[in-house]
């Protein structure tokens, strides 16, 4: 492929942001949504298509990206796409989901001679909108290297990490990784406020030593300020972790901070918290109000 003509489906904020990073290159061509009227708006925005189905965008395109929510999203959309692709066409699948679902994605694909690439991403919102994701990748190393000028778009590290479902086992590691990471920054930060301890001064302390994290970096004032819409919603990370859990059982390692922050999370959507920041765990660690 000399000219890439890339469809993008899933403009969730994050979707939106390296959609139009693949505009600003000329490789966008059409964008798709589970709500039609929603494609219609960004179609307008970026100056691309905004087909009414998904085989339709699929006849445009000869890459077609995916950053959507659930498991049964991706298997859904590759079964609309394959018939429609053309022989030799890249689906690229940004959305966190199971190994196993890249796998059959993979499948439904190959059956068309398409390929695929399993392809979660790291960085959060502020990441996309700034075209430096950590994207990890699973799949062949022909099919990435043809992939390589739509990842770079917005990916300031592409990794392949091995073949079909690599990249979703990755993927889990890192949410175990940012669920632990929250786990500590936000009961240490509500300690330190229980403390009375000046934030303006404690942050850049923290910040200056082994403590600091992109977290703590990007979401600890947020935090003590009570402001949960800024980045990644909780009930999605509650969504990954139930995928990693399965993972870890069959694995047989350790799910401490796993079924924790599960528990934890769930407790925060119950109350209604589910479109919070993952910030918003420092809710539970504050606790009771001290007389």
């Amino acid at each position: 492929m000399t000219e890439l003509k890339v469809g993008f489906i899933g403009l969730g904020a994050m979707g939106v942001a390296m959609a139009t990073h693949l505009q600003h290159l000329g490789l966008l061509v059409a964008v798709g949504n589970r709500t039609f009227a929603k494609a219609q708006k960004h179609g307008d925005e970026l100056h691309v298509a905004a087909p009414a189905d998904n085989a339709a965008l699929a006849a445009l395109c000869d890459v077609v990206v995916l950053c959507v929510t659930a498991d049964a999203d991706v298997l859904a959309i590759c079964a609309d796409l394959a018939p429609a692709l053309k022989p030799g066409s890249i689906v690229i699948d940004h959305s966190t989901v199971s190994s196993e679902t890249a796998k059959h994605a993979q499948k439904i694909l190959a059956l068309h001679r398409c390929d695929f690439l399993d392809a979660p991403v790291s960085g959060g919102v502020e990441g996309a909108k700034n075209g430096k994701l950590s994207i990890m990748v699973g799949g062949d190393t022909d099919t990435l290297a043809r992939a390589q000028p739509v990842l770079a778009a917005y990916g300031a590290r592409i990794a392949h990490m091995g073949g079909i479902g690599a990249g979703q086992n990755t993927k889990a590691v890192n949410q175990v990784l940012i669920a632990g990471i929250a786990q500590a920054v936000c009961e240490g930060l509500a300690l330190g406020e229980k403390l009375g301890l000046d934030s303006a001064t404690l942050l850049p302390t923290l910040m200056a030593g082994a403590a600091n994290s992109w977290f703590l970096e990007k979401r600890g004032a947020t935090m003590l300020r009570s402001e949960f819409s800024v980045g990644f919603k909780l009930a999605l990370l509650h969504k990954d972790l139930k995928i990693v859990r399965e993972l870890a059982v069959t694995a047989g390692t350790d799910r401490s901070v796993i079924e924790k922050s599960i528990v934890d999370y769930a407790e925060l959507m119950a109350q209604g918290h589910g479109d919070d920041d993952i910030s918003s765990l420092i809710r539970l660690k504050r606790g009771r109000p001290t007389a």
